[in-house]
């Protein structure tokens, strides 16, 4: 199952073609390895534009236009296309246009889809910021999504690997979750990340055995090998022979949205495919399954590296 919301991170339109038609959401959403996306630039104003007007910038920006309000320095390059071609990616606004095809003309077709080029611009920026908030520092007193909840990493030489624990008297709104290190305050980043990580894959494992025992009955299955992946571009996979892969950092998701790719994995032991017959047999156990897929699509992982 591939990842949804793990598109390219380019947007891209082609303005003297016909409109694209938004493709329809894979059948299961892919993790985006959050590490691997820069973010928007968003610099001061450049010599040309308005000192008080927002202002987006490309790092390699050969022309700046004023769009609704925002001021865009955008990267320009004369290429071999029959149309004027758009892309907003990470580093922000890449305008390329036939030889033939003069400034003013590429200009005006900026201003027509002005309210398209801030709104993917305006995404960009968020998801730079959302990613920016999800860079883990390996230390006492961090914290983690686990299970849909925030755990904070204690560092405790008293014991002896990693050990979980909850206050179920903790206020609202404080995390009751805390989870002990085997280490020494002197510990490195490395060593805790490594202790976190394989604590991680070990309870990703517990959970994913005891949510198949749960599904595969009701479902009518059988499976004959259960492992973990680390893939960067699929939550799950299954093959016809009853081998089912799952992605280990499905463990940061609340539970629902971990039963959610254990189901939809599942009911392609029934179904290969993305037929209606097997979106039929995944609400056959969860009649509401598209809110746990929108989860995977909107929520960012911690970058873990």
């Amino acid at each position: 199952m591939s990842r949804p919301g793990f598109e390219d991170d380019a947007q891209q339109l082609s303005l003297f073609d016909p409109a694209p038609v938004p493709a329809a959401a894979p059948g299961a959403p892919a993790p985006r390895n959050a590490a691997q996306l820069p973010s928007v630039v968003v610099a001061p104003p450049g010599p040309t534009a308005h000192p008080t007007m927002p202002h987006f910038q490309h790092p390699r920006a050969a022309r700046s236009i004023a769009l609704a309000g925002h001021q865009v320095g955008y990267e320009f390059r004369r290429a071999r296309r029959r149309s004027i071609g758009f892309v907003v990616g990470t580093e922000g606004l890449s305008v390329s246009a036939p030889r033939w095809v003069a400034v003013a003309e590429v200009e005006q077709a900026l201003q027509a889809k002005a309210g398209w080029i801030l709104r993917k611009l305006h995404e960009q920026q968020e998801r730079a910021r959302r990613l920016q908030a999800a860079k883990v520092v390996w230390q006492d007193g961090t914290g983690l999504p686990y299970m849909g909840e925030t755990v904070i990493l204690l560092l405790d030489a008293r014991i002896t690997g990693a050990q979980l624990h909850s206050d179920a008297q903790a206020l609202p709104g404080v995390p009751r979750r805390t989870l002990h290190l085997g280490l020494p305050q002197t510990a490195t980043q490395d060593q805790i990340r490594e202790l976190v990580q394989t604590w991680l894959q070990r309870q990703a494992r517990r959970v994913f055995e005891e949510r198949c025992a749960v599904f595969a009955p009701q479902l009518g299955v059988r499976i004959k090998r259960l492992s973990l992946s680390s893939a960067a571009t699929r939550w799950g996979s299954a093959s016809a022979d009853g081998s089912v892969r799952l992605n280990w950092r499905l463990i940061h998701f609340a539970l629902p949205v971990i039963d959610y790719v254990v189901t939809h994995e599942l009911a392609h032991l029934r179904e290969m495919n993305h037929s209606p017959a097997f979106w039929d047999v995944v609400r056959s156990v969860l009649p509401d399954f598209e809110r746990s897929r929108g989860a995977l699509r909107s929520e960012v992982l911690p970058a873990l590296d």
